[in-house]
């Protein structure tokens, strides 16, 4: 498996990264089981700081397209390939893009909207969610 990340795609790097893996397991060039380099190793390899080798990884297993196994390294999901064709952030649009039509249908104002966000948002992240 190659990975080339393109500086000037406006793509970041860390989801050009995410992009790639997916692919490559798609086309089963890399398969359930076949160990990933570290993230240090793959920073270093691809010229890039290791907190964006790391948030891709994050979203690989969030996605259960890789997962970590502690100091041993992190490996490709058994279940990566059906798990590929997920895409949260798509998921995650479409329910706000629902939910916001219907909050415009009832009256409210962007402005109120952005405002309930925010404040669902902040108290959230206080319980810790």
């Amino acid at each position: 498996m190659e990975i080339f990340i393109d500086i000037d795609n406006p793509l970041p790097q860390f989801s050009q990264l995410v992009e790639q893996i997916k692919l490559a397991v798609q086309q089963k060039q890399i398969k359930p089981g076949d160990p990933l380099p570290s993230i240090r190793q793959l920073a270093n390899d691809l010229g890039l700081n290791n907190k964006t080798v790391a948030k891709a990884y994050r979203l690989l297993e969030r996605d259960s397209v890789i997962q970590a196994k502690g100091y041993r390294g992190s490996y490709i999901h058994p279940d990566a390939e059906k798990n590929c064709t997920v895409n949260l952030n798509e998921l995650v649009e479409e329910k706000l893009t629902d939910v916001i039509g219907m909050l415009r249908h009832t009256g409210a104002t962007d402005s109120e909207i952005r405002i309930a966000f925010t404040k669902v948002m902040n108290s959230d992240r206080k319980r810790g969610n």
